[in-house]
This record gives structure tokens, C-alpha cells and sequence, in this order.
């Protein structure tokens, strides 16, 4: 593993792609900053963080997948990583917001936004980026997110973190084949809501009451409608009510 550590940057993720792009680069670069000025969550929602407190970091996953139709296979590596070190630090009910936002209790506590990119000869290169909150106290105007140091009330070593995930993102990917569907059934088990009613709202702001069933296997989310039926959606197509 590589790991670049720089300061201040606008992005991470833009950081390493404009990198990987003039250069080859080692599978699994790190990109890290202590502050990130133009930070990008999903469906282009700015990611904000206190500086040097949180760990932000980019890494560079290339050819794990080759068919497009497997591309929910990084989240489900990207986000079990995460979760699997959160469990060895002891950080209570964890669970996956879908399709990738890290939670403790009902507050997220980390996001990841993952930007694939399509090779000559069809692999993919993916650019994965990580905001987790980690030691910042304050979160004033954001009501739904917390992090390690306030839920656990204690610090906590932010290199040790990064450095166990990319352990636990490296493992998952290269024993992806022997392992696959042990992940893919941890992944639904761990996801948020899962199995309760909780009412949601479509891209028409229409609201309605369903239950999360799990994943489909390229990625939408299946939910039981009142009608019986499951329907499954794209995440600019849904929004939990929570």
C-alpha cells in the first residue's frame, strides 16, 4: 500500500483520479487529508468536517471487477471493511444505511462515494472515497450525524483506522471469490431499517410505507410495498423518512 498525506486538499477523490490518470499507480493508493475543502458526498451533497479531526481518505481499487453488472461488489467490500474495523473497536450498533453510509445507532457516522471508471478492455477502476467521523465533538447543524469520540466518549488514533481498513478492503477483495456470498449475506444482514416498516419518499415527493427486504444483485434496494408486491430503486429514486 502507498499512502499519500497531504494537509489541505479540495477533494481526496479528485486528488487521486487526476493522479492515476498522468501515472500508474499501485492497487490500493491512499490518499489522506487532515482538511478537505470541497468534500462530495452521493447524488453530488457536499461532505463537511472539522479539520485534522476525521479521517478522509481516498484509495484506488483497480481491476476487482470486470463486469459493470458486478459493480455493487465494491460497495458491499468498501463498506464491510469499514464496519468490520468499527466492530473491533467496539463502536455499538453498527449498521449500512444503503447503499454505503456507515451508522451507529440512527446517526451516520461515516459516508463513502465510490467513482467507477471504464478501462480499454472493459476493467474498472474505482476511486473510493471515505469521510468518517472520528474525533470531531460538534455537530451543531447536522442532527442526524455523530461520531466515534461522541458516541464512545473517548478518542480515537485515526492512522490505526485507516490503516486497519485498508488490511480488512484488501482482504475482502482478494479472497472476494472464496467469500462473495458470506459478504453479500453480512451486507444484508447489516443493513439499516432492515426488516421494519419505515415510510420513505419517491423522486415525486410521494410518500409511502414499506420494509427493506435486501439488495438486488446489481445494487437496487428491494423494498416490500403494502400491496405485497417488492419493488426495487435506484438511489435517486428513493429517500428513507427517518
Amino acid at each position: 500500500m502507498k499512502l499519500i498525506k497531504l494537509d489541505a486538499i479540495d477533494s481526496t477523490n479528485e486528488f487521486l483520479k487526476g493522479l492515476s490518470s498522468n501515472q500508474s499507480l499501485e492497487n490500493f493508493t491512499v490518499v489522506t487529508a487532515e482538511n478537505q475543502t470541497k468534500g462530495k458526498g452521493q447524488m453530488g451533497a457536499v461532505w463537511e468536517s472539522e479539520p485534522s479531526k476525521n479521517l478522509i481518505m481516498s484509495v484506488l481499487i483497480s481491476d476487482f471487477v470486470t463486469d459493470i453488472n458486478q459493480i455493487f461488489d465494491i460497495n458491499i467490500a468498501v463498506s464491510l471493511a469499514v464496519i468490520q474495523v468499527f466492530e473491533d473497536f467496539n463502536i455499538p450498533e453498527l449498521s449500512i444505511k444503503w447503499p454505503n453510509d456507515i451508522m451507529s445507532y440512527n446517526k451516520k457516522i461515516g459516508g463513502i462515494l465510490i467513482e467507477n471508471s471504464i478501462k480499454n478492455g472493459g476493467n474498472i477502476n474505482s476511486i473510493v472515497g471515505l469521510g468518517l467521523n472520528v474525533n470531531q465533538m460538534n455537530f451543531e447543524n447536522l442532527p442526524k450525524a455523530s461520531s466515534l469520540a461522541v458516541i464512545c466518549n473517548t478518542s480515537f488514533d485515526k492512522e490505526k483506522i485507516l490503516l486497519k481498513i485498508i488490511e480488512n478492503l484488501e482482504n475482502n477483495i482478494q479472497n472476494w471469490n472464496q467469500k462473495s456470498h458470506l459478504l453479500w449475506s453480512e451486507y444484508t444482514n447489516k443493513l439499516f431499517k432492515k426488516g421494519i416498516p419505515m415510510p420513505f419518499s419517491d423522486e415525486n415527493q410521494h410518500n409511502f410505507m414499506g420494509i427493506i427486504q435486501g439488495v438486488s444483485a446489481i445494487g437496487k434496494l428491494k423494498i416490500l410495498l403494502e400491496d405485497d408486491s417488492v419493488s426495487e430503486f435506484e438511489i435517486k429514486e428513493i429517500q428513507m423518512l427517518y
